[in-house]
């Protein structure tokens, strides 16, 4: 291409860009690229499956996928969803819009919850930060309308709002409320929600996912509740022992909750929690309320139409019996040849890393000890787990029931699981992620990475790609995932898990220091017409680094090592088109910096990327020594 754009000036277009001038985004997507691309394939392959198991052309004997199936076919009856309409949701709408005092509200509390009515507080069972081989109770507050709270008072903001306001009235038409009380509904929820936003957490305060250990009592939460009795609601789902100390990830939102319940906003509670309510339960109800009910999400990603009925249908099934469906794709797809190489590969990592801090600069010797721990004891899962949880036993689908029924029951069931495990230790062996899923995580509370099956094909992973290919693919995600084990939130966590500064104090306020350089070096930079936050991208920029300082190490101690092919098949892996939309509605929320930023940023970082491809301080590509930041 005479015209070609050089390496040298944009890694990223240069890869790229012939695929980015073919590519379209489907029309039911966002985006596309090459997680995408791949999500793309294992979904066309799942639902395939899933239209031969329920057409009984194909068979399982995977007990929880036939009941998957069953879902299926209940997503797909639109004859009889049609027929319902909006009833299956009457009866919850007519309970919250009978709240007309706090005893009222208290005595229907159970019922809502057992319902998934909104309230405005959320309540969930995670692992205990500090004593991970426990559950605690956890509670913050609500989601805001707006994708975050720095949106409201802004141009954008008021633009969203109102295409939310004409979902909601759109959605209003069809139950009995008349047009008044429609129009009063809308203005309430909108004047509830600025009272959230008010309260609730930034995306930037939750990026700093450390922060969320706040334990408070539950006398203190109660306190802060009322007139809500939070210790009545307890009691009636856990029975007569009920948690003494409640985690409040968002303790602003806690401590000041009682303010939704005075008597001047309890009907904007009301109305509030009768509108979202009813635009959560959408997707279970008649297919136009279902278009109508993701107006809103596809206006803020740019999405042009809703996916196919049978395309719903699979991500309903997959989504709610996820590690079943897992299991199944990983026994029927997945090699175990490549299971047993990428293992290798993991373990070559680990070692590399733990070279790589005894030789750190700004460690001392006891704390490059305990970091070399934490590295010894992750705990890989790749793959695919062996069998699921006991979890998805328990969730049956009748046939006779409708498709709002089949999901109120399946609620039902993983809410008793949830209660259940205050009851029990933490179960190390769950997995975050199902194996047909094309992603990656590291769990800072089990010290765990985990490599769904779904993601180890090309272009991050082939046995017939090059070892140079493989470890600028795969390899650079495998070591950004343990990574995170070292990044501003990760590194306060031990090896087994438990929130704990195991730092000396002169390491720790060194790598501050590294970690403020890292905000500086992505803060600003300029993309799709706006900036990247250098604080919400932090955790990740950490982790994009590090992953390229290990692999590039075991580079030198590979045969016939390749940095070209390092370097591209890293660019590759993060091709991405998107909708402007969706790329603007990232900038603001996402912890990952924007894909282009990602291929072409780290690498500069790095003396291998200048003596690979001749870069200069010519060339755009560049930046001084002085600049160039690599913390592990």
């Amino acid at each position: 291409m005479e015209n070609k754009v050089r390496i040298q000036d944009d890694l990223y277009e240069a890869v790229n860009a012939e695929w980015l001038e073919t590519i379209e985004i489907p029309s039911d997507r966002p985006s596309t690229g090459a997680f995408s691309i791949l999500d793309q394939e294992v979904e066309k392959t799942m639902m395939a499956d899933f239209e031969a198991l329920a057409a009984g052309e194909k068979t399982t004997d995977i007990r929880e996928v036939n009941e998957a199936v069953k879902l299926y076919r209940k997503v797909l009856d639109t004859e009889r969803r049609n027929r319902e309409g909006v009833a299956p949701v009457m009866p919850l709408l007519h309970e919250i819009a009978g709240i007309d005092r706090k005893e009222v509200l208290n005595e229907k509390a159970e019922y809502l919850l057992r319902n998934e009515a909104s309230l405005p507080f959320i309540c969930g069972v995670e692992t205990d930060m500090m004593d991970t081989s426990k559950n605690s109770l956890i509670i913050a507050g609500p989601q805001q309308i707006l994708p975050d709270t720095t949106y409201y008072g802004t141009e954008s903001g008021t633009q969203m709002m109102e295409i939310y306001k004409d979902m909601a009235a759109q959605a209003l038409k069809f139950t009995d409320l008349t047009e008044q009380q429609q129009k009063q509904f809308i203005e309430d929820t909108v004047a509830f929600d600025a009272l959230l936003a008010q309260k609730v957490k930034s995306q930037v305060e939750w990026s700093e996912y450390v922060n969320c250990y706040n334990p408070m009592s539950v006398d203190e939460v109660a306190e802060s509740l009322q007139p809500f009795d939070f210790k009545a609601l307890l009691h009636k789902i856990c029975g007569e022992e009920i948690p003494q100390i409640i985690i409040a990830y968002d303790p602003k939102a806690t401590k000041e909750a009682s303010f939704y319940f005075n008597e001047e906003n309890l009907p904007l509670y009301v109305h509030w929690s009768y509108v979202t309510t009813l635009l959560s339960k959408t997707s279970m109800l008649s297919e136009e309320l279902y278009a109508i009910g993701t107006i809103y999400r596809r206006a803020l990603m740019g999405i042009e139409e809703n996916p196919s009925l049978q395309k719903q249908a699979y991500q309903k099934a997959s989504n709610c019996f996820s590690e079943p469906v897992g299991l199944y794709y990983g026994r029927t797809y997945f090699g175990e040849e490549a299971k047993k190489d990428v293992i290798d590969m993991v373990k070559k990592i680990i070692e590399a890393y733990k070279d790589r801090m005894r030789k750190n600069t700004f460690l001392q010797p006891e704390t490059k000890e305990k970091a070399i721990a934490k590295l010894s004891a992750i705990n890989i899962k790749m793959g695919y787990p062996d069998k699921v949880r006991d979890l998805y036993s328990r969730m049956t689908v009748n046939e006779e029931d409708s498709y709002y029924d089949a999901m109120s029951k399946i609620f039902e069931v993983m809410l008793e699981d949830e209660i259940a495990k205050l009851r029990r230790p933490v179960d190390r062996n769950t997995w975050l992620m199902p194996g047909h899923m094309v992603n990656a995580c590291y769990d800072p509370n089990r010290n765990d990475i985990t490599f769904p099956a779904a993601i180890l094909q090309k272009p991050f992973y082939s046995i017939n790609q090059s070892v140079s290919e493989n470890l600028g693919g795969i390899g650079a995600v495998i070591a950004h995932e343990i990574s995170h084990a070292f990044d501003n939130n990760g590194a306060h966590f031990d090896e087994k898990g438990n929130l704990f500064n195991w730092w000396k104090e002169e390491d720790e306020q060194a790598f501050k220091a590294l970690t403020a350089d890292m905000v500086k070096q992505w803060d600003g930079l300029p993309f799709c017409g706006d900036k990247v936050n250098g604080e919400l991208v932090v955790s990740e920029c950490i982790a994009d680094n590090g992953g390229m300082a290990v692999t590039i190490q075991i580079m030198h101690d590979t045969k016939d090592a390749d940095f070209k092919a390092y370097f591209t098949n890293w660019a590759r892996v993060w091709s991405n088109k998107a909708k402007k939309e969706y790329m603007l509605l990232l900038l603001k929320n996402d912890v990952h910096a924007p894909a282009k930023l990602r291929a072409n940023i780290p690498v500069r970082n790095f003396p291998e990327w200048y003596e690979a491809f001749g870069v200069t301080d010519k060339d755009e590509m560049y930046i001084a020594p002085e600049k160039r930041i690599v913390i592990w």
